[in-house]
Parts: C-alpha cells; sequence; structure tokens
C-alpha cells in the first residue's frame, strides 16, 4: 500500500508553529480598539476669568479680569486686575469663563453651568482681608456652584482673594481637597 505522507521531524514542525502564535499574539496586542470613546468631561482650556461685582442698591460695578491668550504656561497673562472694593458693602458676584484662543471665543461658564454636579468653585481670602464670600447657586444635589455669589467686605484691608475652580466627577462634597484644579487665580484685593 502507498502512502504519500511526508515525514518531517517534530521539532522543525514545533519551531515554526511556535513563531506563527509568538507573531498571533504580538501583532493583536498592538491592536487598537476603534470603538474606544474619548473621556468625558475633557478640561477645557480656560484663558479669560472675569468677575463681575455690583454693589447691592447701585449700579456700581467692580470688575476684575484675568486674561492668558495662550493658556497656562507660555507667555505671561496680559491682564491681571487688582479687586478694589468698598468698605462694609455687599456685593451681588458672577464669574465668567472664556476660552479666547478659539475664534469665536467660547464661553466655558455654559459648560460649568451643565456640569454643575462635576464643578465648584472656592472662594478663599487671606488672613487680614476682611472679605467673605457666600455661594448664591446650588446644583441638583443641593451643593454649591459658585458662579454667583455674594460678596461682603468688612473694614478696610488688603489681601488676595483666592479663586479656585474644581472638576470632581461623581465625588463633588464641597471639599476644595479633592478633584482635579481647573483654574486657581488669586486676585489682589484692597478694600478702602
Amino acid at each position: 500500500m502507498f502512502t504519500n505522507q511526508i515525514k518531517m521531524p517534530k521539532k522543525n514542525f514545533l519551531k515554526p508553529a511556535f513563531l506563527l502564535f509568538l507573531a498571533a499574539g504580538l501583532l493583536s496586542s498592538c491592536d487598537k480598539n476603534d470603538d474606544e470613546q474619548e473621556p468625558e468631561n475633557e478640561s477645557e482650556l480656560i484663558t479669560t476669568v472675569m468677575l463681575m461685582m455690583q454693589e447691592v442698591g447701585t449700579a456700581n460695578t467692580v470688575t476684575a479680569t484675568f486674561r492668558d491668550p495662550d493658556g497656562d504656561g507660555g507667555n505671561a497673562p496680559v491682564q491681571f486686575d487688582e479687586i478694589v472694593l468698598k468698605p462694609n458693602t455687599v456685593y451681588n458676584t458672577t464669574i465668567t469663563l472664556m476660552d479666547e484662543s478659539k475664534t469665536p471665543a467660547e464661553n466655558i461658564t455654559e459648560e460649568i453651568e451643565e456640569e454643575s454636579a462635576d464643578h465648584q468653585f472656592f472662594y478663599t481670602p487671606t488672613a487680614g482681608l476682611n472679605v467673605s464670600v457666600a455661594y448664591q447657586d446650588k446644583d441638583a444635589n443641593n451643593l454649591p456652584i459658585g458662579l454667583e455669589t455674594t460678596v461682603t467686605t468688612g473694614a478696610a484691608s488688603t489681601g488676595k482673594l483666592n479663586v479656585t475652580l474644581k472638576h470632581q466627577p461623581g465625588i463633588k462634597n464641597n471639599n476644595i481637597a479633592i478633584g482635579e484644579t481647573d483654574v486657581e487665580l488669586d486676585f489682589t484685593t484692597t478694600v478702602q
């Protein structure tokens, strides 16, 4: 009986099979998953922060602006206003954030409003600065947002008002120590 078989030594068969298996494993590990989506709530570039403080009972408004067209790093800010307030006065205050690196400029404040359960502004005066800040807005979980505040001044003083925006998706609990910092600025402030 005639059989048409090719006899190959076992060791010669195992080597090519092993190399083929190894190559398949390497190629599959390099394969990108095209179905992966970009992470949600990616940080936006914030180039401009504007505080608008209207004295209660009057039309007097104090505006303080921080503007850094190329964002953090790179060139120095082109505008960083000092806040000058009257003593023993209450101000209704709003904050606006912009990305002015785009044309037209993008209002980042709207995104903060939409994602208010994930964001909070913190306003911290340095020791000796007679300024207090009270939140006037809350998210769906009854936690402060800080887009609208009341600023109350006491006697004449100087110092800095630290304004920090924290991004805290799923962990927001009115704690400045947690989450990612989106903005942190120290406005020189004078009450006179």
